[in-house]
């Protein structure tokens, strides 16, 4: 069961070589599979997602949510994407048509991209590059262009607005983000997926950097603009902020980016923090699998959970609380790291 993924991987290589293939042809086919995997699972995932999260959210607020459409409405999503498929792709008349329908496709490469360096399990890694985290980092930051896009493409002043907030809430928070991580990278001594999941061998870094989680997993939320940080798309001030304009499926490709990214975001902390895909008895993607969704729940469980913020309590937070703090982390980790090359 551990290298089930890795010897079906290896049986189509040997299958492909076995036709007459080239070695060339054989890897560009080999990497078309494993974007398709990739599509797949992220497909797979946002289905069950939206479910999760509105049974989740159900129970919060002591509903029963989707409980019509399949057992105890499983298939609702499934009639969901139907219906967004069948709606018509409305375009605004003074909308830049260019930007407009360029935003929704940008929005969802990098989504898919950050998977490329993602360990699903041991040794199930797309690209095991030397600077993954800082390649992940790279690919998610660029989100915000598309985001600023379609609020400038729509001509429409909450769009714009939901866009401009959209921007200067992921910049803003991409640097504590990455200040939680440099610990991380302190203690490894490497940005290799690899080298930090077998560094965490022994112990996993939530518990030598525990402030650092926390930091990562507050503002991963407003990277992810989910509650109590979905400022970009605050209902009551900006209808739905960058999408507003947005019908059908290019709307659709808006929420699957966010719950890709969602997805992705709980992969990273898993890698960074509790100790990757590794686990006794069961097999490591299970183990895998089984952390990711322990990180998405928090992820969901805090959304239903806190109200929405206001906007300068929004920078406060991240400025004058988020910022300092993730600072002293680093310089802690630095000085418990010298004092233990001193002891040793």
């Amino acid at each position: 069961m551990e290298r089930l993924f890795l010897n079906l991987g290896e049986g189509i290589q040997q299958w492909l070589a076995s036709l007459g293939l080239g070695a060339t042809a054989v890897s560009l086919i080999m990497v078309a599979i494993k974007v398709a995997a990739i599509l797949g699972f992220v497909l797979l995932n946002v289905l069950y997602l939206v479910y999760l999260e509105r049974k989740i959210s159900a129970y919060i607020q002591q509903r029963l949510g989707p409980n019509r459409v399949g057992p105890r409405g499983l298939l609702q999503t499934t009639m969901d994407v139907i219906k967004l498929i069948s709606k018509e792709d409305i375009i605004p008349q003074a909308a830049d048509r260019k930007v407009f329908r360029l935003a929704a496709i940008v929005v969802f490469i990098p989504a898919v991209m950050l998977y490329a360096v993602i360990p699903f399990g041991k040794d199930m890694i797309a690209i095991d590059l030397n600077i993954g985290v800082f390649y992940f980092i790279a690919v998610s930051s660029t989100t915000t262009i598309a985001f600023l896009m379609a609020g400038w493409g729509s001509n429409n002043k909450y769009s714009l607005l939901g866009g401009m907030r959209t921007v200067a809430q992921m910049v803003s928070y991409e640097i504590p983000l990455v200040f939680s991580i440099l610990g991380v990278i302190m203690l490894t001594g490497s940005l290799k997926m690899s080298d930090i999941i077998a560094a965490q061998k022994d112990v996993w870094f939530i518990v030598l950097q525990p402030i650092a989680f926390l930091i990562f997993f507050i503002a991963g939320t407003a990277e992810l603009n989910r509650a109590p940080f979905d400022l970009p798309e605050g209902e009551q001030e900006l209808i739905a902020g960058a999408t507003t304009e947005y019908s059908g499926m290019r709307w659709a490709i808006f929420f699957l980016a966010e719950y890709s990214n969602l997805v992705a975001m709980s992969a990273l902390a898993v890698t960074l923090f509790l100790g990757g895909p590794s686990g006794p008895w069961a097999p490591s993607w299970i183990w895998f699998v089984i952390k990711v969704y322990i990180m998405i729940y928090l992820f969901m469980w805090v959304r239903w959970t806190f109200p929405r913020i206001r906007v300068d309590h929004l920078m406060h937070t991240n400025w004058k609380f988020l910022l300092p703090l993730s600072l002293a982390n680093i310089l802690v980790t630095g000085i418990g790291i010298k004092i233990f090359e001193w002891f040793s």
